[in-house]
């Protein structure tokens, strides 16, 4: 047992650094723990494994890096021998002292389920069965391959995944491009700020928009009035992301920008009075209409509903209702939420 071991104080000069066999630490913030072990020292010793002449880190990355920083000559330690237990053994009894301490970021779940499938080899389905209940994740085959395609992308993208909050589904969509429309599309990400339902939508924009035109993503971020757009620097968020996914939807749907000129043609031709306005769905992804009016007195209220049933008597309105007007352009699929 790991707890029965007796603590040695370790040179921390004898500990190689070089060897990450055992960490998954993902961008570990040391300042609490800094602070900690300033006030109260070092409350748990790490666990090290004995390899030849030096020391092989098993759980205690943080706490070895943060004794270094502090200028501390050697650490309390629990040392397992050479071939005491197996890499695997030491793997997990790693992985229980993390989570019991602090648990995992995504990513660092990723490192993790990443090394002990293309590491320590273990059958995917153990992993599966046995480590993603583990982490807290759902047993599945597609939420293993999510998180293995996520150790495998860029560090970019980890740092997004981490800073936004990225969903799994999100997760999954970014894995489909190609690296180097990754690097590229990141900070474009970035700079707009997305929620996860933007995020999904701008996501799957530009890959239909990829797979129709065979237009690579690198060149469309790249686009002037994409540029041009990001260079307002005068937009909110909100702002930038929605002409940003018009421009996207103008780029999906060619004839977009046709339709919205003969929609507002015959808006004109209503001619209806202040007060009324009329409009079509969203990016025409519906064939609804919505009328909104505004008025303070009630002679005001009763000349715009005189004015609204007019409107019936009116081709254009006629048309509009129809959905002549309005293109049948299919609605952006939706993605999955796990």
């Amino acid at each position: 047992m790991v707890e029965m071991k007796p603590i040695q104080k370790i040179p921390l000069q004898q500990i190689d650094l070089s060897d990450e066999v055992f960490s998954v630490n993902y961008l570990p913030d040391l300042r609490s723990l800094l602070s900690s072990i300033r006030e109260w020292g070092l409350i748990q010793p790490v666990l090290l494994r004995k390899k030849k002449d030096r020391f092989q880190i098993v759980c205690g990355f943080r706490r070895v890096s943060a004794l270094m920083e502090l200028g501390h000559p050697e650490i309390e330690s629990r040392v397992f021998e050479e071939k005491e237990r197996s890499e695997l053994e030491l793997f997990s009894i790693s992985l229980h002292e993390n989570l019991t301490a602090r648990g995992f970021n995504t990513v660092e779940k990723a490192i993790a389920l990443d090394k002990l499938v293309h590491h320590f080899r273990i059958d995917r389905m153990d992993v599966i069965k046995k480590f993603l209940p583990l982490f807290s994740l759902e047993p599945n085959e597609k939420i293993l391959m999510t998180f293995l395609s996520l150790a495998r992308m860029e560090d970019e993208v980890k740092k997004y995944v981490l800073k936004e909050s990225v969903s799994r589904s999100n997760i999954r969509m970014l894995s489909a491009f190609e690296t180097e429309d990754r690097k590229v599309l990141i900070p474009f990400l970035s700079s707009l700020k997305l929620g996860e339902n933007r995020l999904r939508e701008i996501l799957t924009l530009l890959d239909e928009i990829s797979r129709n035109s065979r237009i690579k993503v690198r060149e469309m971020v790249g686009r002037p009035e994409i540029e041009a757009i990001l260079s307002q620097g005068e937009l909110t968020s909100s702002q930038r992301t929605e002409r940003m996914k018009k421009v996207l939807m103008d780029l999906r749907y060619p004839r977009m920008g046709q339709v919205e000129e003969r929609f507002d043609r015959g808006l004109k031709k209503l001619n209806l009075p202040s007060g009324i306005t009329l409009r079509h769905s969203p990016y025409f992804e519906g064939k609804e209409l919505k009328i909104e009016f505004e008025f303070r007195r009630i002679e005001e209220y009763r000349s715009i509903v005189a004015s609204l049933s007019s409107l019936a008597d009116k081709k254009e309105f006629e048309e509009m209702v129809a959905g002549q007007l309005i293109p049948s352009a299919p609605p952006l699929e939706k993605g999955e939420e796990n």
